[in-house]
């Protein structure tokens, strides 16, 4: 069964056309990257699918259920969204922070269960952030930062994880973590990934996107060739087996 599709999807803002004629599917339990350079319009696409955006054709279906007639709170149960913008205005603890990912079963005003509790708790055991729970989520470096924000996506309890390049800006040790941290969950996960080593190394699948077009995509190793790198990102890149991991890795050759 599908847990995301996308059918036929366009998007513009007034006379520029952004998206135009999308098509994709994630099953359920795939780990998927969305590759791109920057501004080819992936950001976009995902904020069609957690309704950031509307699309002006085209049906976004999730579970096999068109995405805009399910409500908000049902739609939270089963998809969890971490975008790129976390700028927190007001401090909490960490605790706090993660429990806010339980809003969809919660009433309005109502406080914490202690259901609640035990799942902000579990997610915070599954990142490794067991022992910061009463920080202040802003003294916290941005890869503890990070990990907390995984945690209150995985606190919703969905099965299915949008991420907007949840590693950008991030050390790379805190993006191979990041990324490690998702794929141990066994959920699926429809990520945009700058980084194509993190997306060979992590992704059973990736889709390859150009100018609001889908040109591509598969197993990661057959899909980014040094053809396609080549025209996605204007670099020559060659690829070679990693004699420690054994994954293809991509070496570029800048002029």
């Amino acid at each position: 069964m599908s847990k995301l599709k996308v059918e036929n999807l366009d998007y513009s803002i007034g006379e520029k056309q952004l998206l135009e004629s999308i098509d994709l599917k994630i099953d359920e339990g795939e780990f998927v990257g969305l590759i791109g350079p920057n501004g080819c319009g992936k950001s976009t696409l995902l904020k069609n699918i957690y309704r950031v955006c509307q699309p002006d054709r085209g049906v976004i279906y999730l579970d096999n259920e068109n995405i805009h007639s399910l409500p908000g709170k049902e739609t939270a149960k089963r998809m969890a969204v971490m975008v790129q913008e976390n700028n927190v205005e007001f401090d909490m603890d960490v605790l706090e922070m993660v429990l806010l990912g339980r809003y969809a079963y919660k009433k309005i005003f109502a406080d914490s269960t202690d259901i609640d509790k035990e799942a902000a708790r579990k997610a915070l055991l599954s990142v490794g952030m067991e022992d910061y729970e009463e920080r202040s989520f802003l003294s916290l470096s941005g890869g503890e930062k990070q990990r907390v924000l995984i945690a209150r996506a995985l606190a919703q309890q969905a099965h299915l994880i949008i991420l907007d390049e949840p590693t950008n800006h991030l050390d790379i040790g805190y993006q191979y973590q990041i990324m490690r941290i998702l794929k141990e969950q066994h959920i699926t996960v429809f990520s945009s990934i700058h980084d194509l080593n993190i997306a060979l190394h992590y992704c059973d699948r990736i889709i390859l996107m150009k100018d609001g077009h889908i040109i591509g995509g598969g197993v990661p190793a057959k899909a980014l060739t040094p053809q396609m790198i080549r025209r996605l990102f204007g670099i020559e890149a060659r690829m070679g087996k990693s004699r420690l991991t054994g994954k293809i890795q991509v070496e570029y050759l800048p002029d």
